[in-house]
Protein backbone atom coordinates (compact mmCIF):
# COMPACT_ATOMS: atom_id res chain seq x y z
CA UNK A 1 0.00 0.00 0.00
CA UNK A 2 1.31 3.40 -1.32
CA UNK A 3 1.64 5.84 2.08
CA UNK A 4 1.31 9.67 1.68
CA UNK A 5 2.04 12.99 3.63
CA UNK A 6 -1.72 12.09 5.18
CA UNK A 7 -1.18 8.32 5.34
CA UNK A 8 1.79 6.86 6.92
CA UNK A 9 3.30 4.02 9.47
CA UNK A 10 2.95 5.75 13.10
CA UNK A 11 6.95 4.67 12.92
CA UNK A 12 7.59 7.90 10.89
CA UNK A 13 5.76 10.47 13.39
CA UNK A 14 8.64 11.26 15.19
CA UNK A 15 10.27 12.80 12.24
CA UNK A 16 10.38 16.71 10.86
CA UNK A 17 8.44 16.82 7.89
CA UNK A 18 10.90 17.08 4.97
CA UNK A 19 13.07 13.71 6.23
CA UNK A 20 9.23 11.71 7.14
CA UNK A 21 8.46 12.65 3.31
CA UNK A 22 11.86 11.57 1.74
CA UNK A 23 10.90 8.29 3.97
CA UNK A 24 7.79 7.77 2.40
CA UNK A 25 8.72 8.92 -1.30
CA UNK A 26 11.87 6.17 -1.12
CA UNK A 27 9.68 3.66 0.52
CA UNK A 28 6.86 4.12 -2.29
CA UNK A 29 9.69 3.38 -4.58
CA UNK A 30 10.90 0.20 -3.28
CA UNK A 31 7.59 -1.43 -2.65
CA UNK A 32 6.83 -0.40 -6.80
CA UNK A 33 10.02 -2.39 -7.40
CA UNK A 34 8.52 -5.82 -4.85
CA UNK A 35 10.13 -5.25 -1.74
CA UNK A 36 7.92 -6.05 1.19
CA UNK A 37 6.71 -3.22 3.44
CA UNK A 38 8.58 -3.84 6.31
CA UNK A 39 11.90 -4.04 4.23
CA UNK A 40 11.00 -1.13 2.23
CA UNK A 41 10.24 1.12 5.29
CA UNK A 42 13.27 0.14 7.02
CA UNK A 43 15.53 0.78 4.29
CA UNK A 44 13.91 4.05 3.90
CA UNK A 45 14.18 5.20 6.82
CA UNK A 46 17.52 4.96 7.17
CA UNK A 47 18.25 6.31 4.10
CA UNK A 48 15.88 9.16 4.83
CA UNK A 49 17.72 9.58 8.56
CA UNK A 50 20.96 9.78 5.91
CA UNK A 51 19.95 12.34 3.43
CA UNK A 52 18.51 14.69 6.25
CA UNK A 53 22.12 14.86 7.61
CA UNK A 54 23.95 15.55 4.45
CA UNK A 55 20.97 18.17 4.12
CA UNK A 56 21.82 19.36 7.56
CA UNK A 57 17.93 18.67 8.36
CA UNK A 58 16.49 18.07 11.24
CA UNK A 59 16.12 14.62 11.58
CA UNK A 60 13.26 14.36 14.38
CA UNK A 61 10.64 16.19 16.03
CA UNK A 62 11.66 18.34 19.19
CA UNK A 63 9.67 17.08 22.56
CA UNK A 64 7.65 19.60 24.07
Amino acid sequence: MPWNKEDYPDSLKNFTAPVRNKAIEIANVLLDEGYEEGRALAIATAQAKEWGENHDKQIRKKNH
